[in-house]
């Protein structure tokens, strides 16, 4: 099973916008990685969004 396109594409921006990673770099994780990174910036900006 191949992982969508848009979906992955949609994930490295998100961790390049925030984290100012390479691509190549992103590209180079594992899925499981990147979606750990992509979860984990999602709490970093709840936290801030919330005030904490």
């Amino acid at each position: 099973m191949t992982y969508a396109a848009d979906r992955l594409l949609e994930e490295v921006a998100y961790v390049a916008y925030h984290f100012h990673w390479p691509r190549a770099d992103i590209l180079d994780l594992t899925h499981d990685e990147r979606r750990s990174w992509v979860r984990e910036i999602a709490r970093i900006n709840k936290r801030m969004n919330e005030g904490g």
